[in-house]
């Protein structure tokens, strides 16, 4: 069993299918007593998985449903479940066997969106990191993280999604805070390799790159680091976890962000700021 997560649309989802799963047992006509004890369980875990604070498991979710003679929806809610769980993953987790694989998924997911509209504040996206940079920001994640070493492996997954700036029709938006410019992520020859790459593909027609300066009035304050990937899907990196979300509110919002520059400083669109 998991707690709720703190985001807010994995909370939500999880509550949607705790509807879904209450409308079942009252359509069968079955008190939760009834369904815990056709289930084998204690009644209290009917009643935290009915008010969302405990994720049903696979197991779970096919006893309810035979419990409730639903066993045909079964695997949708199961599905439904296993989509509420990946809203709210630990890098931790997700690099419990090294950031390899992670790397590949996120190839496979740019491969497939067309419009990508990213906003960050700490570090360049990775597809458009250089190998060097990349390699220094994910030997300290894996340091910090105490994880598998395999950065080198996932070096070149990570690289290899710059290929989408040349072609197949992918369009790429990024709005960068000028702290990303200055932090020194990695030693100096690599900062300056990282720099000297974002002026060159900056003139790429697949690219438009946008610069906040410190000096601009906010009317949004500097936000953990997100991807919007089309119209489906925002991506949230903090600290400890990767957040998706899919509500379409939510979703508005973070395009709004992504799309519009602070007050009446516009950024640096085709232009890189200069750091000493």
């Amino acid at each position: 069993m998991t707690t709720a997560s703190p985001s807010s649309s994995a909370q939500a989802a999880r509550e949607a299918l705790a509807v879904r799963l209450t409308h079942l047992r009252k359509d069968a006509g079955l008190t939760g007593r009834e369904l815990s004890a056709r289930c084998g369980w204690h009644p209290a875990k009917t009643t935290r998985i009915q008010k969302g604070t405990a994720a049903p498991s696979d197991t779970d979710i096919r006893t309810w449903c035979a419990a409730c003679g639903a066993d045909d929806q079964a695997d949708d809610l199961i599905a439904t479940a296993r989509a509420v769980d990946s809203m709210y993953m630990e890098w931790r987790r997700l690099h419990q066997g090294g950031m390899r694989q992670v790397q590949e998924d996120w190839l496979a997911l740019h491969e497939q969106t067309r419009h990508c509209r990213v906003y960050l504040s700490n570090v360049p996206p990775g597809f458009l990191q250089t190998p060097a940079f990349a390699t220094a920001l994910m030997n300290q994640i894996t340091r910090f993280q105490g994880t598998p070493d395999d950065v080198a492996e996932a070096v070149a997954a990570r690289v290899a999604r710059s290929r989408f700036l040349y072609g197949g029709g992918h369009r790429y938006v990024v709005l960068m805070e000028e702290s990303v410019l200055r932090y020194r992520t990695a030693d100096p020859e690599a900062m300056r390799g990282q720099l000297r790459h974002l002026l060159t593909v900056m003139p790429l027609a697949s690219v438009s790159l946008g610069i906040i300066p410190f000096t601009a009035q906010r009317t949004v304050w500097p936000l953990e680091a997100f991807y919007v990937h089309d119209d489906t899907m925002a991506v949230v990196e903090t600290l400890t976890a990767e957040i998706k979300v899919t509500q379409p509110r939510e979703l508005a919002d973070h395009r709004c962000v992504a799309s519009t520059a602070p007050t009446d400083h516009q950024p640096e669109r085709r232009g890189l700021m200069r750091t000493h």
